[in-house]
């Protein structure tokens, strides 16, 4: 969800919500531990490394500079990470109360994540945005951080009464939790503690073992192989796949779930960790198939372990053509946190090959370059990279296998895109033919989140921003055997995900359609109104979608219409399963799926229209 949706969705959530439960100051900048003195690898100053010997004060010192610099950040080019060492971090009487920020990564060193335990919290909360900072207090624009691999005990010593009751993980698209152990209380997906409205939509978890949650406000949301105590309610639509605990799906959309006992395809997200002997070492999880729950139960996370030795630690000041020559000789990439300015491809030919972004490191196209370009090879290996597009059009901005290239993939070991993330716009002027495309066989996207800006630093008009951020195509899967678990596309002023390869599956699909366009002449296909959200090709023989949403806020042009929220051939090996359209206060979606379902309009603001199947 995104900023607009302040003023354009007031009655959104008051009519949907299922009821829930019941400023930090400025800081003096903290001691910094980095590797570089340590006798580790030199991880560049803005990864700060944590060992389990050194003062809960000064550790907290070191978290709340970071909060108070990224809290409100949202198009900063700051970018931080905190690692922990093995060990466990604060106790019982003073236990670590993190904030987590705008482009803040907090993981755990350890091989399992129970090898670092967080005594305190881990927390988002609401950014109040009016009224010197007391009102207008949601969560819709909490993006771009993650958490991972360790253990919560949560403290919430010294709190006061409401930030007692739980530990608030309120955030909307880019913000993972992956490999978490949660204890000692409950966790809420939504912060009820501030003034309202307290809306937050889209969100992710995978391979986590949590409490009880309340989930609240969140309206759609996916957490994958994961094992939870239990779960409160539902907005619109959550899902659950491979989760030991998840509710059932039963009368749906009463209650709001779709739920697969088990995930097809998966692969978790690739790690750093410290080993025994004080050794730096990246840890590439295995695929697995008709998978359920979490992947470190007894043990170490099936795999292989890649010492980063292997590694070129890139910083935001090296040159793209070393870059290139690194991998070019054989060796992993690993991105060190910053904003790194592409002008040329960086090409991936190898299999195998791991690209792994700390802090959400952000690779900006130049002079319209594709900055990540992968060849039609198997099991590459792209985790926490964020991609913005520049001002001079790229073609695309990641670009996996090239269409009718020569190449091979392989179903066991799939090439994988992790908290992979993609801006048009936003941070500066943007514009790309096409965000993302897959070309190549057995792919696997785990949250992924494709935005074109409907707000940002460029302070445009809407035709404005219609005219300058140029984004046609979200995403564009022509690969065959791709399954996307997580996937956010929004804005885009054509189709939003088009989906051309065969067998493909989709677990839990978000979308907005743009908020921008000026007339309904610029929103044509054709002689059809506009484009559907998510469309599967007029080819595909092949294709699941599962618990998936389309929403429309025509807000500069309230009058526009778009025929269909999904466009799919009607076959019996296409499959939609739960879907739906909602209005959110502006525009009008006539149906949900090829003529199928009544009209999301004004009438019923906030109000889904749910296809259970098609056809």
């Amino acid at each position: 969800m995104t900023m607009a949706r302040r003023l354009g969705r007031a009655l959104v959530l008051g009519i949907a919500l299922v009821a829930a439960l019941p400023a930090i100051a400025t800081a003096a900048p903290a001691p910094q531990y980095h590797l570089g003195g340590s006798g580790g690898p030199d991880l560049g100053p803005n990864v700060t490394v944590f060992d389990p010997s050194m003062p809960v004060t000064q550790i907290q010192a070191a978290l709340d500079a970071a909060s108070t610099q990224q809290v409100d950040n949202e198009m900063g080019t700051q970018r931080v990470a905190f690692l922990f060492k093995p060990g466990t971090y604060g106790t019982a009487t003073q236990p670590l109360q993190i904030k987590v920020g705008y482009y803040t990564e907090i993981a755990g060193l350890g091989a399992s994540p129970n090898d670092v335990v967080i005594n305190g919290k881990i927390e988002t909360y609401n950014r109040c945005l009016e009224g010197g900072g007391t009102s207008n207090c949601l969560a819709l624009v909490n993006f771009w951080r993650t958490v991972s691999n360790l253990s919560l005990n949560i403290n919430a010593t010294g709190q006061d009464a409401c930030r007692a009751t739980a530990n608030f993980w309120a955030v909307s698209q880019a913000a993972s939790v992956r490999r978490v152990n949660v204890t000692g209380g409950g966790l809420s997906l939504m912060d009820y503690c501030t003034a309202g409205p307290q809306y937050a939509s889209g969100g992710f978890i995978a391979d986590s073992k949590l409490p009880s949650v309340t989930n609240g406000s969140q309206q759609q949301w996916l957490i994958r192989n994961s094992e939870v105590a239990g779960w409160s309610n539902g907005v619109w639509n959550q899902v659950f796949s491979g989760v030991v605990g998840a509710p059932a799906e039963t009368g749906f959309p009463n209650p709001p779930y779709t739920t697969l006992d088990t995930t097809p395809a998966s692969r978790e997200k690739s790690y750093l960790f410290v080993d025994s002997h004080g050794k730096y070492n990246v840890r590439v999880p295995s695929v697995q198939h008709n998978s359920k729950g979490v992947t470190w139960a007894n043990g170490m996370t099936p795999g292989r372990t890649v010492p980063l030795s292997d590694f070129f630690v890139a910083k935001p000041s090296d040159p793209v053509w070393l870059i290139n020559a690194e991998l070019a000789l054989g060796r992993n990439l690993l991105l060190t946190p910053g904003v790194y300015n592409v002008a040329q491809s960086i090409h991936v030919f190898r299999p195998d090959t791991v690209i792994l972004g700390l802090g959400h490191a952000t690779l900006t196209a130049d002079h319209g370059a594709i900055p990540l370009d992968i060849a039609n090879v198997p099991g590459v290996i792209v985790a926490g990279v964020t991609f913005d597009a520049g001002a001079q059009k790229s073609p695309v901005v990641l670009r996996v296998g090239r269409e009718h290239g020569i190449g091979f993939s392989s179903a066991g070991d799939p090439t994988t895109l992790s908290d992979v993330y993609f801006r048009v716009g936003g941070p500066h002027v943007g514009s790309a033919d096409t965000a993302l495309e897959v070309n190549s066989d057995n792919v696997i996207i785990d949250n992924t989140w494709v935005w074109r800006a409907d707000h940002g630093v460029e302070n445009l008009t809407d035709t404005q921003r219609w005219n300058t951020n140029i984004g046609r195509v979200g995403a564009v899967i022509n690969g065959d055997h791709v399954t996307a678990t997580g996937m956010f596309v929004e804005h885009f002023q054509t189709y939003n995900t088009v989906w051309n390869g065969n067998d493909g599956t989709t677990i839990m699909y978000q979308n907005e359609l743009p908020y921008d366009p000026p007339t309904q002449a610029d929103w044509m296909n054709g002689k059809v109104l506009g484009y559907g959200g998510y469309k599967v090709g007029d080819k595909v023989k092949t294709h699941h979608l599962y618990g998936a949403g389309v929403y429309v806020f025509n807000q500069n042009n309230t009058t526009i219409h778009t025929a269909n929220g999904f466009e799919a051939p009607n076959r019996p090996g296409v499959q939609l399963h739960h879907i739906m359209t909602v209005n959110l206060s502006a525009g009008t979606i006539d149906h949900v799926v090829n003529g199928v379902g009544g009209p999301a309009d004004t009438t019923k603001v906030g109000q889904p229209v749910f296809v259970t199947d098609y056809p």
